[in-house]
């Protein structure tokens, strides 16, 4: 007995795999048609009202059966013990294990990063898979609260598992290549609004950054690491939209030997889980020309924000530290500053 269930669950998992969701919608629709129109020969008139029928078909077929509609007279019931619910069993049934197997499809594509995001629009693109540092990355947008709420698409070629499946907000794609443009095309690369690239190694950031450079729309921005300097410092030459940033490890370690503390500075404003962190803003461009005195004290008083400078294009390699007071600032120039939430353009009560 237990081999013959067996069989039969497994003829039945068959056919359920062959049949598309047309041909299971069709044959529910061709089986409430089959009964309306025996149930009106049998003169049920009282179940025959489409919301009447509808209702009564689902509560019968699906055995639930609460007893305040059902047929009238003998053929009825004898059409309902005979066609209804043996045939509406059965494709009660197909209809749940379709729709079983669709979520399981589902979720087994979203688990292995077989989905394409290509409706994705103004999205944050994450290329690269590193256990601890791609954590931080996440951990540290979705920190931002007041942010722009973008989608974040983490895009690898390594093979393992959605890492942020409980994270509604964070999609992965499995890519065989990060260079290929069909590949590509999978993660919404023309329409993405931040991009950040860390390859398995340097050569990996550098191809991708350098391609994806021509395929994403005008005011993207890509950031790129790397650990050789000079390879940032070319790629920096040969695509303005990328912000290279390179190990700084050195840096770091004398200051903090000279001064104390440095690096526990730098952590601070970095991090947006914890204390004043760094911000920029892109200053609206019907804004006056007006000083740096001008808006200092007002951050400070209105904002508790210390602004640290004054760059004049993303990726700010023009940037003006600390500048004198009577600097002179203008719409479109970008400010630097650390606060203890961000500061939105829109809330700025401008000279």
């Amino acid at each position: 007995m237990p081999i013959l269930i067996k069989r039969l669950l497994l003829t039945i998992r068959s056919h359920i795999d062959q049949l598309s969701w047309q041909a299971v919608v069709l044959a529910i629709l061709a089986h409430m048609g089959i009964t309306w129109l025996l149930l009106a020969a049998a003169g049920e008139q009282a179940l025959l009202a489409p919301n009447t029928f509808f209702y009564y078909y689902v509560v019968t077929t699906s055995t639930v059966g609460y007893g305040d509609l059902s047929p009238s007279s003998d053929l009825g019931r004898l059409l309902v013990a005979l066609v209804q619910i043996p045939f509406g069993l059965a494709l009660f049934g197909m209809l749940l294990g379709k729709a079983g197997q669709t979520i399981t499809h589902i979720i087994r594509r979203a688990m292995t990063g077989e989905k394409d995001v290509t409706h994705f629009a103004n999205h944050i693109i994450i290329f690269g898979w590193h256990p601890v540092r791609t954590r931080k990355m996440v951990r540290y947008i979705l920190a931002d609260d007041k942010r722009v709420r973008r989608d974040i698409v983490l895009a690898v070629t390594d093979d393992i598992e959605h890492p942020f499946f409980s994270e509604p907000n964070v999609s992965f794609v499995k890519l065989s290549s990060y260079t290929d443009e069909e590949q590509l095309k999978r993660v919404g690369i023309s329409t993405a609004d931040r991009i950040i690239v860390e390859g398995a190694d340097d050569n990996q950031s550098f191809t991708t950054a350098l391609k994806i450079s021509k395929l994403v729309k005008e005011r993207a921005h890509i950031c790129a690491y790397f650990d050789d300097e000079s390879k940032a410092q070319m790629l920096s030459e040969h695509c303005a939209n990328v912000e290279c940033s390179s190990n700084r490890t050195a840096e770091v370690l004398v200051r903090s030997m000279e001064d104390p503390g440095a690096s526990r500075v730098q952590q601070e404003i970095m991090s947006s889980l914890h204390g004043d962190t760094h911000f920029s803003m892109v200053i609206p461009n019907e804004v006056s020309r007006f000083t740096y005195a001008d808006i200092f004290e007002l951050f400070k008083r209105q904002y508790d924000a210390t602004i640290l400078g004054i760059a004049h294009n993303r990726s700010a390699l023009d940037m003006d530290l600390n500048p004198p007071l009577d600097y002179a600032i203008q719409g479109g120039d970008i400010i630097h500053y650390i606060a203890p939430v961000r500061v939105l353009a829109a809330e700025v009560k401008w000279p």
